[in-house]
């Protein structure tokens, strides 16, 4: 013999609806518990290598700069993306990292890779 949860809540209404209103009013409560800051204190850890070299073409930076700046950092541990913005005489390179990782840390790991 099976048990049938639906035929049993359709022809006993009222206990189904109790347990409605008791998880529903046991879901608001536990709601306005909740913390909530408005202004969360979140650091992203972003690192931005800048070189300019006055008088560089775009495609000379990519090629002596750039492409070696972002070989050096992308197999350091917890690099989660890396953006590269090259213009006449100058790159930027901006590094970041996973939630979590230490600012300084990451920059001093840059800095080493780089060197």
């Amino acid at each position: 013999m099976s048990f049938k949860i639906s035929s049993w809540a359709i022809r006993r209404p009222i206990p189904t609806i109790v347990l409605f209103a008791v998880l529903t009013l046991l879901g608001i409560s536990a709601f306005r518990q909740l913390p909530v800051n408005a202004n969360p204190n979140v650091s992203f850890p972003i690192v931005s290598v800048s070189v300019g070299q006055p008088g560089a073409s775009p495609e000379e930076l990519e090629n002596a700069v750039t492409r070696r700046v972002e070989s050096a950092v992308s197999g350091m541990a917890g690099v989660r993306h890396i953006t590269s913005t090259i213009t006449d005489g100058s790159s930027s390179t901006m590094v970041e990292f996973q939630l979590g990782v230490d600012t300084d840390r990451a920059v001093n790991d840059v800095r080493n890779a780089l060197a």
